[in-house]
């Protein structure tokens, strides 16, 4: 397993290996293959059908990471903090400390730049690492009024270098970089000195995560640009269920060999 170290050190050398789970038997088949597992709350779509993440709750959050936890116990993890779970630094600290606590979760992953800044700071203070989340944020969906690109000014690029710089002073040991032009992603990732794990943000970072649904096609929606399908998953789940169905219908199966007889 990958200590905070090691990924720190990671920096400029071989990418790093990031993929979501919500589950712990996902979690096991992931375990070893990885560099990361996050827990993210993405889930909140993926898993439990809703439209966008703020609904998630510790609650939930805390559920699923256990059951991570349980599947994969040789990868690093981390759990997302949901939306407003860390909105100041009491609750940020009780809500983190609740991840580590009741979960064998490694690491928080927090929304937010320069303006998050102190809450990572003092979190990384109290001995909670911290994974940061700059660019697009899915937190922040309804009060940015959608998904939206960033990065396509030199005003924008220049934020988000802030953002980074500010996230890393503040103790962050990795910055997920989500939905930014790759220019301003190479950009960003060049100027600060800890990882950078991108999601849409083009090759040049230190790091890909993907959500695990997404990356094995088991989410038909829509695919976001993003996005590659190494496995249609869904279609050998569909085909499956049908020849299940079919076999059970006409009677070969169970066959003899999935038979109790004398």
């Amino acid at each position: 397993m990958k200590t905070i170290t090691a990924i720190k050190n990671s920096k400029g050398k071989i990418p790093l290996t990031v993929i979501t789970a919500y589950d712990a038997l996902f979690a096991s088949l992931f375990d070893t293959k990885v560099d990361i597992i996050l827990v993210g709350d993405s889930l909140n779509m993926s898993f439990n059908a809703k439209p966008d993440t703020l609904s998630a709750s510790m609650e939930i959050m805390i559920y699923h990471t256990k059951a991570v936890c349980a599947g994969a116990k040789d990868t690093f993890i981390v759990c997302d903090m949901p939306f407003g779970t860390y909105t100041n630094d009491a609750m940020a600290l009780h809500n983190a400390s609740r991840v580590y606590s009741e979960t064998n979760a490694h690491a928080v992953k927090i929304e937010g730049g320069v303006g998050r800044a102190p809450i990572i700071k003092m979190l990384t203070q109290n001995s909670i690492a911290v994974m940061g989340h700059i660019g697009l944020m899915p937190q922040f969906v309804r009060s940015e009024g959608g998904y939206k690109v960033r990065g396509k000014s030199e005003e924008d690029i220049l934020e988000l270098i802030e953002d980074a710089k500010a996230v890393e002073r503040a103790g962050a040991f990795s910055i997920v970089i989500e939905g930014v032009m790759a220019d301003a992603a190479k950009r960003i990732s060049a100027a600060i000195s800890i990882p950078t794990i991108g999601i849409g943000a083009g090759v040049d970072t230190d790091g890909q995560v993907l959500v695990w649904s997404d990356m094995l096609g088991f989410f038909k929606a829509f695919k976001p640009k993003f996005v590659q399908h190494y496995l249609e998953g869904a279609k050998l789940v569909e085909d499956a269920v049908d020849t299940y169905v079919k076999e059970v219908q006409n009677r070969s199966f169970p066959r003899l060999e999935h038979t109790y007889s004398k």
